[in-house]
């Protein structure tokens, strides 16, 4: 096959208004591809307008799209919008997640609920939707989290409700090979955002970067190749997860 890049394709980033979305946004619309950059709540609305803009200013196009995909019905209305709006897809990235650090005992359903909704559910029809409306050889990539391969207490529900999305990439890139599109999980070490300072002390930040080569927290910039490599020259790394994360954590 051929060497694969971005450009004239369609890219739709779930998440990708903000943090790690955000700079995927700007970077496959510099390589040439059209962007549909998703957000969830209002909070998060300017920060997609301004990925919007960006996208525009690099001479690319955009569209940004609100939805909550925890309701599968948002979740296929997200991928046919796509479809009608661009005429196709050919990589779908979803970098959407929510941490939670908290003791099993003090663990609420509802917690346990909302984190499983986010984390596995709403990835699983992520996926689901890709397999469906994705152009021949398409990309699907979750990010997922490098806890997986860690043994260590508070992340009971984020680490396992990641987890189930190694199962839904291994099967997709299964059920999928036939029409050539891989399917990968990408599991970042503790990544220097907002999302993982609200959830850790000072002595646990300053712990976690202890742990890597370089004694800092895993930057955005430091997963942003990975994905974009898997969406283009990678596609023959199918069904797996690739845990980068400077040495922190592996198995």
């Amino acid at each position: 096959m051929a060497a694969y890049d971005f450009k004239d394709k369609v890219v739709l980033i779930a998440g990708g208004a903000k943090n790690l979305g955000g700079l995927l946004s700007r970077e496959v619309a510099q390589e040439g591809a059209k962007v549909v950059v998703h957000y969830n709540s209002d909070a998060t609305r300017a920060e997609a307008e301004d990925t919007v803009n960006a996208v525009k200013n690099l001479g690319s196009d955009a569209y940004m799209t609100q939805a909550d995909l925890t309701k599968p019905a948002n979740v296929e209305a997200l991928f046919l919008e796509a479809k009608n709006t661009f005429g196709g897809i050919d990589v779908a990235i979803n970098t959407a997640g929510m941490v939670l650090r908290k003791p099993i005992v003090e663990t609420s359903e509802d917690e346990y609920d909302t984190m499983f909704d986010i984390n596995a559910k709403a990835a699983y029809f992520f996926i689901k939707e890709s397999g469906k409306h994705l152009n021949d050889h398409g990309k699907v990539i979750t990010v997922v989290t490098s806890l997986l391969a860690a043994f260590t207490d508070g992340y009971s529900t984020y680490a396992g409700g990641k987890s189930p999305v190694e199962h839904f990439t291994r099967a997709a890139a299964k059920e999928f090979a036939g029409r050539g599109i891989s399917v990968t999980a990408v599991g970042p070490g503790p990544m220097d955002t907002p999302f993982f300072y609200g959830q850790e002390t000072p002595e646990r930040v300053g712990f976690h970067k202890s742990q890597s080569l370089n004694g800092d927290l895993t930057k955005i910039e430091d997963i942003s190749p990975i994905i974009r490599f898997l969406a283009t020259d990678g596609w023959w790394i199918t069904g797996q997860t690739i845990f980068a994360n400077g040495g922190y954590t592996t198995r």
